[in-house]
């Protein structure tokens, strides 16, 4: 029993270490970046195989990123959240400006759609990371084409994230339209994927309410460019 009591908690060392893999690979993105910006980079043969390593390092970093959130239990009345009045402009600029690099090195046309005087009261930093993990997924699965796509559908304001590839299977659109079934989904072996975006993505949504109304995701076929479409939707 006491050393049951002295034992210390090993989710902290697990939430310190997955902070410092985190500082560790943004570091290494930065780095990736530099390179794929230099014009003598692009001339290399190995330009595709750093873009991709830059790929991986910013889905690594989505991860820990929602590991992190959820451990400090994202979706709470305890975790911090901080929802401002947002220009829509500005937060669509920011989006495109953290992916360019990427984007450019993989040959993706980012394809942006929003009101210039939109405004709408959301916490910046929580959404930008669901908004990040979707764009870093579409990346995966497009052919060459991605949407951002911004808008407000009568008392929500909807974010989407389209892209041109063969779109969602239905354990996917499923498991979108029901969020509390996306973590008992486990571990798929062959895509290595635990749903963890899609149940962090649901948790920041539900975090999000005005005058009744709750935010939500869903995922969805077709769209602009007749591929997958990640919608997150906020009240």
């Amino acid at each position: 029993m006491q050393d049951e009591q002295q034992r210390p908690d090993l989710s902290l060392f697990l939430a310190s270490a997955a902070h410092d893999m985190k500082n560790s690979v943004g570091m290494m993105s930065g780095t990736l970046e530099t390179l794929l910006a230099d014009e003598a980079t692009k001339q290399l043969p190995a330009y595709q195989q750093i873009a991709h390593m830059l790929y991986e390092t910013r889905r690594l970093n989505d991860n820990l990123i929602q590991l992190l959130a959820l451990y400090k239990d994202v979706g709470k009345r305890s975790y911090p959240f901080d929802p401002e009045p947002q220009a829509l402009v500005d937060f669509v600029e920011q989006i495109e400006s953290q992916y360019r690099i990427l984007f450019s090195s993989k040959n993706i046309e980012l394809q942006l759609e929003f009101p210039d005087d939109l405004v709408w009261v959301f916490d910046a930093d929580l959404v930008t990371g669901v908004i990040g993990h979707a764009i870093t997924n579409a990346i995966r699965y497009t052919r060459d084409r991605i949407a951002l796509i911004v808008r407000a559908e009568g008392d929500f304001l909807e974010l989407r994230v389209e892209d041109n590839g063969e779109g969602y299977p239905p354990s996917m659109i499923e498991m979108g339209l029901e969020m509390s079934a996306a973590m008992s989904g486990g571990v798929n072996f062959k895509t290595g994927s635990t749903y963890l975006g899609l149940y962090f993505s649901g948790e920041v949504a539900k975090m999000h309410t005005h005058r009744g109304r709750v935010g939500g995701v869903t995922l969805e076929n077709g769209g602009s460019l007749g591929g997958g479409c990640f919608v997150l939707r906020l009240p």
